[in-house]
């Protein structure tokens, strides 16, 4: 994974980014309501970053596309909130400090957007994405924030920028 590169995300990688994200959730058994598996957005994920202080970044390694994240205003939410959202890596990517390059790369990016809080949602059997999330300065919190529609996720962590 040496040569694995972050970039921002292209339409042409909009079904390639489809399957890693819905083979890596079946991988963990995430349910298919109430999580990222079912947004609509998976499928177009190039146009529905489009939006105003929003991206996706994709992790490349070799011109296949292992995974990736994105930042986005929180969905009815503070405007000041940023959501980190659908960090998904395949099994071969993890493991090699590519989710702690790939954070940081997001929360660069919000910081230029000028959002003061970051947020993220997830599921309480993700304890390795957890550990991750914490060790770059994540805090639990006891409610989740804004309107995402991931009734599932029960688990939620904000970050000061």
């Amino acid at each position: 994974m040496k040569q694995a590169i972050i970039r921002e995300v292209l339409e042409k990688d909009n079904l390639a980014l489809a399957n890693v994200i819905r083979e890596v959730l079946i991988d963990l058994g995430v349910p298919k309501v109430g999580t990222a598996y079912e947004d609509p957005e998976l499928d177009h994920m190039y146009q529905c970053y489009l939006q105003e202080k929003s991206s996706y970044f994709v992790l490349e390694n070799q011109g296949e596309v292992l995974g990736g994240s994105g930042i986005a205003p929180l969905k009815g939410g503070d405007p000041s909130v940023c959501e980190l959202q659908k960090m998904y890596f395949l099994s071969k990517a993890r493991g090699h400090g590519l989710g702690d390059k790939m954070i940081d790369y997001c929360l660069s990016f919000a910081k230029e957007q000028g959002f003061k809080l970051c947020y993220i949602e997830t599921l309480p059997y993700m304890e390795a994405a957890q550990k991750l999330y914490v060790k770059k300065g994540f805090q639990y919190i006891k409610k989740p924030m804004g309107s995402t529609g991931h009734t599932s996720c029960n688990v939620w962590l904000t970050k000061d920028l």
